[in-house]
């Protein structure tokens, strides 16, 4: 790519993530949430892989490190999900809020988010999802440049059926 796009394409796919880590944090008062903001996050991230290439992207985005964060938020959904389920007695049940009371007030203050609106454990579920989206998008996105970059590599003159 030119060094035009070079220069300006790190600087405004960090604004993009930032803009989509605002969507997520933000989701639970506004419209948007963790899909939209991990969809604005993994656009930063492509930007910088169409640009740089997969070799010199500055995010180094490793599949072990991909990996990791991917399974990390899968994890932290199942188990919020299922601190609803032991606590209130429903998968996902919004602890924080504890709308129909069945959680000692003890142990609702622990997903209590700080906000004025009490959301519980939605902002906590808007960060897990906009990571496993973020991750999931920018991994896909990978693995179908990659192919098209590489794919002379594997293909002959001889069509393919």
């Amino acid at each position: 790519m030119s060094d035009l796009l070079k220069l300006i394409g790190y600087p405004v796919s960090f604004i993009m993530i930032g803009y989509g880590a605002m969507t997520i944090l933000g989701g639970h008062i506004t419209p948007g949430g963790g899909f939209q903001g991990g969809t604005m996050m993994a656009s930063g991230a492509i930007l910088c892989i169409l640009t740089y290439g997969l070799k010199d992207n500055p995010f180094n985005l490793s599949h072990e490190r991909m990996s990791i964060i991917e399974s990390c938020g899968a994890l932290l959904y199942v188990i919020l999900g299922l601190c609803g389920l032991f606590l209130g007695g429903s998968f996902l049940y919004n602890a924080g809020t504890n709308i129909y009371g069945l959680i000692p007030a003890a142990t609702a203050s622990i997903f209590n988010y700080p906000d004025a609106l009490h959301a519980g454990i939605i902002p906590y579920l808007n960060i897990v999802v906009g990571l496993k989206v973020f991750i999931g998008l920018t991994t896909l996105v990978i693995l179908f440049y990659g192919v098209t970059k590489y794919r002379e590599d594997y293909v002959d003159d001889e069509e393919i059926d």
